[in-house]
C-alpha cells in the first residue's frame, strides 16, 4: 500500500501486482488465525460458536471503523494518502504475529517435509470424500453462488443524480458503516440466541429472510418509499442494516460448520480449502450478477431494468432452501467428524491447542 501511495506515475501492472501482494498477505494472516481457531474448535467443540462469534465481532468492529472513516479520508486527503494509511493495519498484523506464542522446534529434519506434505494431501482427500463433508461444502457453494451480486448496479444508482438519490462518497460510507452495525448486531444475535440451534433450522430462516430482504431494494428503486413518505437516506440505512444483519446470521453457521469439518493436523489448510470453495461461490455470484446486468442493459447511467435484476436475485436466493438436506442435522455443540480424524497421527490424543498446524511438516523424527 505504501508503494501505491508514494509513486506518482506507477505502472498499471505493478500497481495490480502490489494489490495482489497486499491481498495475499491478508490471506496468509487469515489462514494462520483460522488454523488457531479451528484447533481450539477440535479441542473444545462446544465453544465453536463462541470463538466464531468473537471473530465475527472483531471483523464487524473493524468494518465499522473502516466504513466510517473511508469516505471522510478520501474526501479530505485523497486516495493516495488513504492507500498509505492502509499500511497501518498491516503493520499491526505484523505486530500480532511477533507477539503470538508458538512452539519452537529445535531439532527437525527437512527430509520429512515431503512425506508430511503427502500425508496432508491424503488426509484432505480422505476427508473431502466423506458424505458429511462434501455435502455441506456443496450447499455453501450453491447458497453463495445463487446470491447474484448486483451491488455495482445499486452503487451507481445510489450516486446517480437523475434517477437515483445522488448520494455523495461520504454518505455512501456512512450507509456502509450502518451496515457494519447491522452485521455487529447479527453476531450478537447469533451468539446469544441462535448458536445452540441446529444448522439446518438457522439456515432455513436466514435464507428465507435473505430472499425477502432483497425486495427492500425493489421498493427503493421503484421509489415506493417516497410515496410512503420515507426519505431515501433513511430507507437505505434500514435496508443496509437489515441486509447485513441477515447476511451475518447466515454466514456464522457456515463458519462454525466449516471449522467442525477440519481434521486434526491440517486445520488451517483444510479451512482455507473450504473458504476457497465459498469464495468461488462468491465469484460465481459476481460473474452471474454482472452477466444479468449486462443482459438487462443496466449501466452507469441506465437503470430502467434494474428492478428486474432485483426480482431475479430475490427469487434465486430462495432456491438453496430446497438443498438444505445437504446440511447435517446435528447438535452444533458436538463434533461432526469421527474421532479418528480429530486425533494426531500418533493416534493417542486430540491435537493440543499449543501446537501450530505447519509445525507438523517439520516435526522431528
Amino acid at each position: 500500500m505504501l508503494v501505491l501511495s508514494l509513486h506518482k506515475n506507477l505502472n498499471l501492472a505493478f500497481a495490480l501486482l502490489s494489490l495482489v501482494a497486499g491481498s495475499a498477505g491478508i490471506a496468509f494472516a487469515d489462514v494462520a488465525i483460522d488454523a488457531c481457531v479451528t484447533q481450539h474448535t477440535i479441542s473444545y467443540p462446544s465453544l465453536a460458536g463462541d470463538m466464531q462469534s468473537l471473530c465475527g465481532l472483531s471483523s464487524s468492529i473493524g468494518a465499522l471503523l473502516g466504513f466510517s472513516l473511508s469516505g471522510f479520508f478520501v474526501h479530505l486527503v485523497g486516495t493516495k494518502v488513504v492507500f498509505g494509511l492502509l499500511s497501518i493495519p498491516a503493520s499491526l498484523v505484523v505486530l500480532v504475529g511477533i507477539l503470538l506464542r508458538e512452539s519452537y522446534m529445535r531439532n527437525f529434519s527437512y527430509k520429512t517435509v515431503k512425506e508430511k506434505f503427502v500425508d496432508a494431501i491424503k488426509a484432505m482427500w480422505t476427508t473431502l470424500k466423506r458424505r458429511d463433508v462434501w455435502r455441506p461444502c456443496m450447499y455453501m457453494y450453491l447458497s453463495l453462488a445463487l446470491g447474484l451480486h448486483i451491488h455495482e448496479g445499486m452503487f451507481y444508482w445510489y450516486t446517480d443524480a437523475k434517477e437515483g438519490p445522488s448520494f455523495s462518497q461520504e454518505v455512501v460510507g456512512s450507509i456502509f458503516s450502518v451496515g457494519a452495525l447491522g452485521s455487529l448486531f447479527g453476531v450478537l444475535l447469533y451468539q446469544n440466541l441462535l448458536k445452540s440451534h441446529p444448522f439446518r433450522d438457522i439456515l432455513f430462516w436466514a435464507q428465507l429472510l435473505c430472499g425477502m430482504s432483497g425486495l427492500l431494494d425493489l421498493v427503493l428503486v421503484l421509489r415506493i418509499n417516497l410515496n410512503l413518505g420515507m426519505p431515501d437516506y433513511f430507507f437505505v440505512v434500514i435496508d443496509e442494516a437489515v441486509s447485513r444483519m441477515i447476511g451475518r446470521i447466515k454466514w456464522m453457521p457456515f463458519l462454525v460448520l466449516s471449522s467442525k469439518l477440519c481434521p486434526a493436523g491440517i486445520e488451517g489448510t483444510f479451512f482455507a480449502l473450504i473458504m476457497s470453495i465459498d469464495h468461488i461461490g462468491l465469484l460465481s455470484s459476481a460473474w452471474s450478477g454482472g452477466l444479468v446486468l449486462h443482459m438487462l442493459k443496466v449501466t452507469r447511467t441506465q437503470f430502467d431494468n434494474l428492478w428486474i435484476a432485483i426480482v431475479i436475485r430475490s427469487l434465486l436466493r430462495l432456491i438453496p432452501i430446497g438443498f438444505l438436506f445437504l446440511i447435517p442435522r446435528s447438535d452444533p455443540n458436538l463434533s461432526i467428524l469421527p474421532s479418528e480424524l480429530l486425533r494426531t497421527k500418533k493416534g493417542n490424543d486430540v491435537l493440543e491447542p499449543e501446537n501450530i498446524e505447519m509445525a507438523s511438516l517439520v516435526n522431528s523424527i
